[in-house]
């Protein structure tokens, strides 16, 4: 009897080698395992972590992915974790936050709430994350097309989103001048009050947080806003 998964393992094996090859020699990294070890993390300035991000966001624009071996990562992060930023993302399921800045498991946390806005539990988990964990980024990410954005401005009341979207209000008043039709459809009408949204993120942050104000004034954490546009992959980033 032909035992065909034997057979199947061993022409895997065979290829296993010149794949690795192919992808050392072509448009994509290949880190089969890298895991953020806590001197590392020491090297990283809050600048040189931005700068990753962003060169990260360059590869993922033009089509450059870095292939790991997630498996391999899991099993070799089971006893700690040094990741080097945090990002505040919607919880929109087009912003796969770690593929966008070509990262790899370990290497940032990642909070989510409908508008990316900084809620106080969020705030009290990048405390954490910063102040603990050794986190040199925070990084409030907002994104094109945004349902939590349009639900604000729509004034839609369900539950507990309605308290949550409340908050996005601040940033649909700073646009109430900006000379575009107020309307969810409107693409620059929303792209403004999203962009505000991230800026009231990035203060609400600051001001809710003297452990996180400080690290900032001392150069050792950097908080930054940036927006996702979903139909070109490419990322704006700003004070």
């Amino acid at each position: 009897m032909i035992d065909w998964q034997q057979i199947g393992h061993k022409v895997l094996e065979k290829l296993r080698s010149p794949l690795r090859s192919l992808l050392h020699h072509s448009a994509l990294n290949y880190h089969p395992v890298h895991f953020m070890t806590a001197e590392e993390q020491a090297r990283y300035t809050p600048q040189m972590v931005l700068d990753d991000l962003i060169a990260g966001n360059e590869r993922f624009s033009r089509g450059e992915y870095t292939v790991r071996d997630h498996s391999a990562a899991i099993c070799s992060s089971y006893s700690s974790q040094y990741p080097k930023a945090f990002v505040l993302s919607c919880i929109d399921s087009r912003v796969p936050v770690e593929d966008i800045f070509d990262q790899g498991i370990g290497d940032i946390f990642v909070g989510r709430v409908a508008g990316n806005y900084a809620t106080d539990d969020m705030v009290a988990s990048m405390e954490y994350a910063c102040a603990v964990a050794g986190a040199k980024l925070i990084l409030v990410l907002g994104h094109e097309n945004c349902g939590a954005i349009k639900g604000a401005i729509q004034g839609v009341e369900l539950g507990l989103l309605t308290g949550l979207l409340d908050k996005i209000k601040p940033a649909i008043c700073n646009c109430e001048h900006d000379g575009t039709e107020h309307r969810p459809d409107n693409y620059d009408y929303t792209h403004n009050v999203a962009v505000w949204n991230i800026r009231h993120s990035l203060q609400q942050i600051r001001r809710s947080s003297p452990i996180l104000s400080q690290l900032e004034a001392e150069g050792r954490l950097m908080i930054r806003g940036a927006f996702y546009a979903v139909s070109t992959g490419v990322i704006e980033f700003f004070d």
